[in-house]
């Protein structure tokens, strides 16, 4: 019961940052001003691709190395956007309520990266 708790919260939660960040490469597409760029490269079409491989692999249950390797990075680009957004050196978007996006995506990757944990340690022990 727990395992299956546990693979579909992880589902929920990449579903929850596909649309969150589809949205921002849509308007990244549309207005060219959706999201911050590095080096030309919209980070929310990073984030975006740092949540469609995780799905594939967790829906196809196999490389993991993929899913940790592309949930890492995202949270990795999150924290740095957290705390540059923290201290005033950067401008993450903002939800219709003024939080920043990045503080959202940081709870989120670190959510998956911590239940998918939690979920291969579940299912190696039955």
């Amino acid at each position: 019961m727990t395992k299956q708790i546990t693979y579909y919260s992880i589902i929920v939660i990449l579903i929850i940052g596909l649309f969150g960040a589809g949205g921002l490469v849509l308007e990244e597409f549309k207005t060219g001003e959706g999201c911050p760029k590095l080096m030309h490269v919209p980070m929310c079409l990073v984030v975006f691709i740092c949540f469609v491989i995780p799905l594939i692999a967790h829906l196809l249950k196999k490389w993991n190395v993929l899913y940790f390797l592309f949930t890492g990075l995202a949270g990795s680009i999150a924290l740095v956007a957290s705390i540059m957004q923290f201290i005033g050196h950067a401008e993450c978007p903002k939800t219709a309520s003024g939080t920043p996006m990045c503080y959202y995506s940081l709870v989120l990757f670190s959510s998956l990266i911590l239940l998918k944990i939690y979920h291969l340690k579940n299912n190696n022990l039955k």
